[in-house]
C-alpha cells in the first residue's frame, strides 16, 4: 500500500457511514489517509450523510480530502481499500424479504432463510461488479472489505471468483466486548474461539491471558448468557458453547416464526429510525455521530472495520475474527468453504488460525448452510431457477420442495427490477 492511501466506501449514503467515518478519522493521521471517497446512487442521501461525515472529520483534524460522488468508478479509482456496505433495493426490498416468506410458512429475515436468500440474489452480482471495478481502477493490491449482508455468502462469491476480499461482521467483536465486560477485563485481553459461518457461529472458548474462562462463565452465568442471545441457558449448558443470536432461528423455528407474526417487522422499525437519523444529520451544527445510531444496529461495526483496515495497512499481525476461506482451519470443514474464524491479519491478508474440529451437530448444520450458500451464489450469478429452487431446498429454514417453488416465484416477481439475470430480455413491469 502506498503512502497517503485512499479509502472508498460503496454505500456511503448509509446511516452507518458516520460511525465508520468516526472510526477512520481516529486512525487517519496514524495511517496517513489522504482521501476518503463516499459513493452512493442516491444523491440526496449522499449530500446529507456526506455533510455530516465532513464535519466529523474536520472536528477530528482530518487534513485529507473527502469526496462524495454518485460515480462509482471515480470513487474506487486509486483506492487501496474499498468498504462495501450497500443494500440493493433499500429498506423497501428488506420489507419484502421479511413479509413474503411468512405467507409460505417460512421465516422472513434479512440475512438467513428465504429473506436472506432473496437479498443474496440481489447483492452478489452487484458486489462482484464492484470487485471487477476495483481490479480495473483500484490501487495495486487493493482490498475489498465486505460488510454487506449476507456477509459470509457474499465473501464466498468474491473469494471463489479470485478477488482480494475479506468478509466482516460486528457479531464477533460484540461478543468480545460483552464477555470482557462480564469478566471485568479489557477487551484486548480476550481472545475468542469463534467458529462456524457468518450468522451461524458459536463461542467455544473465551481465553483471557491464555486461560479459557468459558467453562466457569457457563457454570455461573449460563442463563444470563442465553438471555443475551434470546435462547435458554439449558442450551448453552448442553452445547458448552454460546450460540450466536441468529442460531435461534434454526434451534427454535416454530417459536421465532410465531414471534415474528406478533411483532412489527424490523424493516419498518429501521425505516423510522433512519428517517429520524437523516433529519438529525441535516443539522449543520452536528459534528459527532448521534446516540440514536446505536438503535440502528451494527454496534462496533466502525471499530471492527477500522481495526481490520489498520492491520492490513500496517502489517500488524494481530488476531481478528473475519470471513475467509477455511484452508484447513476447521479440520472437518471443506478447505474452500468461507468460514468465520479467528485470523492473523497482516499486509498479505487474513490467515485463519487452527481450530478444533466441530462436533457432529454443529458440523451438520454448517455443512447444510454452506451447501445452501454455494447454490445461492450459483443461482445469483446464473439466474437459473432450478438452481435457485435447489438452494431453497438446501436451506434448513425452508427445505420443502412444495414450498420452495412458489416461494421462489413470489420473491423473484417482487424483486424483478433488481434481478435482471432471472428475467432475460424482459423489462421490469
Amino acid at each position: 500500500m502506498g503512502e497517503n492511501p485512499k479509502i472508498a466506501v460503496v454505500g456511503g449514503g448509509s446511516t452507518y457511514t458516520p460511525e465508520l467515518i468516526q472510526g477512520l478519522g481516529l486512525r487517519a493521521a496514524r495511517l496517513g489517509i489522504g482521501e476518503i471517497a463516499l459513493h452512493d446512487i442516491d444523491q440526496g442521501r449522499l449530500d446529507v450523510v456526506g455533510g455530516l461525515a465532513e464535519r466529523i472529520l474536520r472536528r477530528q483534524g482530518f487534513t485529507g480530502r473527502l469526496l462524495s460522488t454518485t460515480d462509482r468508478a471515480r470513487a474506487i479509482d486509486g483506492a487501496a481499500f474499498v468498504l462495501v456496505q450497500l443494500r440493493v433495493g433499500g429498506l423497501a426490498a428488506r420489507l419484502k424479504d421479511e413479509t413474503i416468506p411468512p405467507r409460505f410458512g417460512c421465516l422472513g429475515q434479512e440475512t438467513t432463510g428465504a429473506g436472506g436468500f432473496a437479498k443474496a440474489l440481489r447483492t452478489v452480482p452487484v458486489v462482484l461488479d464492484i470487485a471487477r471495478d476495483m481490479e480495473a481502477g483500484g490501487a495495486d493490491g487493493a482490498w475489498l472489505l465486505d460488510f454487506t449482508n449476507p456477509a459470509g455468502l457474499v465473501a464466498q462469491a468474491l473469494i471463489d471468483a479470485g478477488h482480494r476480499a475479506i468478509g466482516l461482521c460486528n457479531i464477533p467483536i460484540g461478543f468480545q466486548r460483552q464477555l470482557a465486560d462480564r469478566l471485568g477485563v479489557t477487551p484486548d485481553r480476550v481472545t475468542l474461539e469463534h467458529v462456524g459461518l457468518n450468522h451461524l457461529s458459536w463461542e467455544r472458548g473465551v481465553h483471557v491471558d491464555g486461560v479459557d474462562r468459558l467453562p466457569g462463565l457457563i457454570e455461573t452465568f449460563a442463563d444470563q448468557l442465553g438471555e443475551d442471545v434470546d435462547m435458554p441457558g439449558d442450551l448453552v449448558r448442553l452445547q458448552g458453547a454460546i450460540p450466536s443470536y441468529y442460531l435461534r432461528y434454526f434451534y427454535f423455528p416454530e417459536r421465532t416464526l410465531a414471534d415474528q407474526a406478533d411483532h412489527p417487522t424490523r424493516a419498518e422499525e429501521v425505516m423510522r429510525i433512519e428517517a429520524d437519523l437523516l433529519e438529525m444529520y441535516r443539522d449543520p451544527a452536528l459534528d459527532v455521530k448521534p446516540k440514536l445510531l446505536e438503535k440502528r444496529g451494527g454496534a462496533f461495526y466502525s471499530e471492527a472495520a477500522a481495526m481490520l483496515l489498520e492491520s492490513l495497512a500496517t502489517d500488524r499481525g494481530d488476531t481478528q475474527v473475519v470471513n475467509v476461506g477455511n484452508d484447513g482451519a476447521i479440520p472437518n470443514v471443506d478447505a474452500g468453504a468461507v468460514v468465520e474464524v479467528p485470523c492473523r491479519i497482516d499486509a498479505a491478508g487474513a490467515h485463519p488460525l487452527p481450530q478444533r474440529p466441530l462436533p457432529p451437530d454443529m458440523l451438520g448444520l454448517v455443512e447444510e448452510v454452506k451447501a445452501y450458500e454455494r447454490l445461492t451464489v450459483a443461482a445469483a450469478i446464473s439466474g437459473d431457477r432450478d438452481t435457485a429452487v435447489r438452494a431453497l431446498m438446501a436451506n434448513p429454514l425452508v427445505r420443502s420442495f412444495d414450498t420452495a417453488r412458489p416461494l421462489l416465484d413470489a420473491l423473484l416477481e417482487a424483486h424483478r427490477e433488481h434481478l435482471p439475470q432471472f428475467f432475460p430480455g424482459r423489462l421490469p413491469s
